[in-house]
């Protein structure tokens, strides 16, 4: 943020400023390597902060009694309200202070924000609930990976019993309790069978490219039973992504006056979707979870994955009514005379695209945060924070995959013009979209369906000479 703020704030760093019909000079090389280092520089601090604040918020939540689950559900709730509010200010007052202040100042104060903001984290760093590292888990991955493939041809075993445990080597790893054998994956069970040649003794560490615990290999099952939920995700984030873009051409052809003075900026139509994320958020925790708790019996309301399928159906609504709003606008330039016109304001309010930003943020509370509470749910504890990048993954791979759908479409069709959007078939794009949304929410729903939640016992307790163990 320091780089990009003096790329702004130094007149070396940047292009001389230009007005009206003069042409304007490009940036030279070192100028575009400076600002692309800092583009790279922040991609780079987010790629570390995104997956492991919300893994780490979370892990300070710690319940009295071991056998309830956390709730912290509550805190993903809030943290992406805190998210939606620093989104909407940027979208807002900073795009505001850059317009009529200057870049510098617009630049500036994230970055003040952002100094300001270590200096919180690090004065409250005391105070934090701390994991102590344990190892890396994709090294334990890796391990789990190699130890079953050595065995593959070794014959499997029926009764899990059989298989190697080591509560003591797993106490690292393991501070919320152990995992359990499932009957998933069973090829990679052999990893935790115990052979002659693993030349196994009870004080000895094994050599885990050879042999693993049940929980190392229910570590690795884990992971790959959230893939295929994870890959619902893409399309979500492919029909989302149409807000920053088509959205935003639509927007530019029709009427955006408040008044004969004011005009309502095209980029500015996200607030619309930013503020139902923020308004569904509270609502939903204020009001839809007592609700919901009366009808299930669960304290959350309702489970996360049933939270992810009602922001599918949501969309599907969303991209929808955006196809039919694009038939109403395209309706309008023809009634004006202006299809041919890609230039002139069409004679219909902008306030016609609010339904779908509306409808599009609303499902966004609903699909996004309960797609992170799964992540971090269902992972092993000493990869949450793996987990949670998984989320962000998904969304990028939306957005590639937006890239991806836009060019194929634009090849293959002349529904995409590159000039003139009303003599396009923007309304066709959208209910394809509609389609493979339709087509992915039943993909999900089966996958919901036989998906295998993950099994953690707590530790084992005695209590005056009786075993207990707590199974969740």
């Amino acid at each position: 943020m320091i780089v990009l703020t003096l790329s702004a704030a130094l007149p070396q760093l940047r292009p001389p400023p230009c007005a009206g019909d003069q042409v304007c000079q490009e940036a030279n090389g070192s100028q575009m390597t400076v600002l692309y280092l800092s583009l790279l520089f922040a991609a780079l601090g987010s790629g570390g902060i995104r997956p492991c604040v919300a893994a780490f918020g979370a892990e300070q939540f710690v319940e009295e009694d071991p056998t309830q689950p956390k709730k912290t559900w509550v805190f993903f709730n809030w943290y992406y309200f805190a998210l939606g509010v620093s989104i909407l200010l940027a979208s807002t007052v900073l795009v505001y202070i850059q317009d009529n202040v200057g870049w510098s100042w617009g630049l500036g104060i994230p970055t003040l924000a952002m100094a300001l903001s270590i200096i919180v984290f690090l004065i409250g760093y005391p105070l934090y609930r701390n994991l102590d590292p344990a190892g890396s888990p994709h090294t334990r991955v890796l391990q789990v990976s190699v130890a079953a493939f050595r065995k593959r041809k070794i014959p499997s075993i029926s009764d899990p019993k059989f298989l190697y445990v080591n509560e003591e080597l797993d106490a690292s790893i393991s501070t919320d309790g152990l995992l359990h054998h499932t009957k998933q994956l069973k090829f990679l069970d052999k990893a935790a069978i115990v052979t002659e040649e693993d030349s196994l003794k009870s004080s000895e560490k094994p050599n885990f490219w050879r042999l693993n615990t049940v929980h190392r290999v229910e570590e690795l099952k884990s992971i790959l039973r959230m893939l295929p939920i994870w890959a619902a995700g893409i399309l979500f984030a492919t029909s989302n992504a149409q807000q920053n873009t088509f959205s935003l051409q639509q927007a530019n052809t029709m009427e955006r006056h408040l008044t004969k003075s004011f005009v309502i900026p095209s980029a500015s139509m996200s607030v619309f979707g930013m503020l139902s994320v923020l308004i569904t958020i509270v609502l939903y925790d204020r009001l839809l979870v007592r609700v919901a708790r009366r009808i299930t019996g669960l304290e959350r309301g309702i489970n996360f994955l049933q939270r992810m399928a009602i922001g599918f159906f949501i969309a599907i609504i969303a991209t929808m009514v955006a196809g039919f709003v694009e038939v109403k606008r395209k309706h309008a330039a023809s009634a004006s005379g202006l299809i041919d016109s890609p230039e002139s304001t069409i004679p219909i309010s902008v306030f016609w695209l609010v339904p779908q930003y509306s409808l599009h943020g609303i499902a966004e509370a609903f699909m996004v945060i309960g797609h992170l509470e799964f992540f971090y749910n269902q992972a092993p504890e000493s990869m949450r924070s793996t987990a949670t990048a998984l989320f962000w993954t998904s969304i990028s791979a939306g957005d590639y995959t937006s890239t991806l759908l836009v060019t194929l479409v634009h090849k293959y069709s002349d529904w995409l013009p590159n000039r003139n959007l009303n003599k396009g078939k923007l309304e066709y794009f959208y209910w394809l979209l509609t389609l493979l949304q339709a087509l992915n929410i039943v993909y999900y729903l089966i996958c919901a369906k036989f998906y295998t939640f993950k099994p953690l016992s707590h530790k084992t307790e005695h209590v005056e000479g009786v075993e207990l163990t707590t199974q969740v």
